[in-house]
């Protein structure tokens, strides 16, 4: 004679249950809207006596640890003891339980880490840019340009560049953030590259039109200079005829000696100021293409482990990917191949 939960058990299981909100059931069952409690109860307890695993694959993980212990006296039927277990280990696991489901959750994750890799966008370099914009900028985008990532790209509509030049802004300001809040000097936060060479240009320009300047005033004082020897050379030939041609000569040589020289001093001064603009122009370090692809690994690493470890629960479900029993067929395929490759090794 085949062993059946007791009326009042079934009853108060179906009762309780009935009073909750939004419970699931299939479409062809649903019932109304305006459908009362007892209605609800008529349907749970319809399903309960007919089919008793299905009740509890469908809403076994709604009933506590005293609801479970009625369902002992089908227990042994085969699926509903496999029901049972299940879910007496999810409400109250033992150690081993928690150890075998940590374990189960960490290979879950990896197989599920297999298909974002495969799938390409999640880890791509600008889509970690983008979750993590500080960590990205110190481990690459310090040694990256900037000014490429504003600029318009081929093919692409005027709105899509103002749409990604915002981001970009959002993402620059999001780091400056981080940086203030570190203690970063302010000369070195992200973008101030282009500030400070536009600074430094204009500081260029200014130089050499005082440069210029100076220039100009040496020359009209150097004619004025000129302009006063012509003059005391005529009142001095005026007075003095004895004046010769050859002391003439000398006063032209020396004025011819002395403009040289003061115009190869200021030759040596813009060169030893452009030398120090050179030094100081450029503070962005220049990394090897070996080594940019090293750093973008170790960040692209670090943003992976930060995935397995759960940190990534703003961009993704971790509830659906640690239930998803599917994940599971992933590391079956992979022992099955091991298996199969361990085989043909040892024939």
């Amino acid at each position: 004679m085949a062993k059946s939960m007791g009326i009042e058990a079934m009853e108060g299981i179906a009762g309780r249950l009935s009073l909750i909100p939004d419970l699931y059931f299939p479409r062809k069952l649903q019932p109304s809207a305006d459908a009362d409690a007892e209605t609800r109860k008529s349907l749970l307890l319809r399903l309960l006596s007919a089919d008793a695993p299905v009740f509890l694959e469908r809403y076994g993980s709604k009933l506590s640890l005293e609801e479970l212990k009625q369902f002992d006296v089908l227990k042994d039927d085969y699926e509903v003891n496999w029901h049972l277990n299940h879910l007496r280990r999810i409400i109250s696991p033992t150690d081993k339980d928690k150890s075998s489901m940590a374990t189960r959750i960490k290979n879950r994750r990896l197989a599920y880490l297999d298909k974002l890799i495969a799938g390409g966008s999640y880890f791509s370099e600008e889509a970690m840019r983008e979750r993590e914009p500080y960590l990205h900028h110190e481990y690459v985008g310090k040694f990256q340009d900037l000014t490429g990532r504003r600029m318009a790209r081929p093919g692409e509509r005027w709105w899509e560049t103002l749409m990604r030049q915002s981001e970009e802004a959002f993402l620059v300001e999001k780091i400056r953030g981080e940086q203030q809040r570190l203690g970063v000097a302010q000369s070195d936060w992200v973008g101030m590259e282009p500030e400070r060479q536009g600074q430094e240009e204009e500081e260029e320009e200014e130089e050499e039109e005082e440069e210029e300047e100076e220039e100009e005033e040496e020359e009209e004082e150097e004619e004025e200079e000129e302009e006063e020897k012509e003059e005391e050379e005529e009142k001095k030939r005026s007075k003095n005829e004895v004046s010769t041609e050859r002391e003439n000569q000398r006063e032209v040589q020396a004025m011819a000696v002395e403009l040289p020289t003061r115009s190869s001093q200021s030759t040596v001064v813009r060169d030893d100021q452009n030398q120090g603009g050179d030094a100081n122009g450029s503070r962005t370090e220049t990394l090897s293409p070996g080594e940019m692809q090293d750093r973008l690994d170790q960040f692209t690493y670090i943003m992976q482990h930060k995935f397995l470890s759960g940190e990534d629960h703003q961009h993704l479900d971790y509830g659906k990917i640690d239930e998803d029993e599917t994940l599971d067929d992933h590391w079956l395929r992979e022992a099955n191949q091991d298996a199969e490759e361990k085989y043909f090794d040892d024939m």
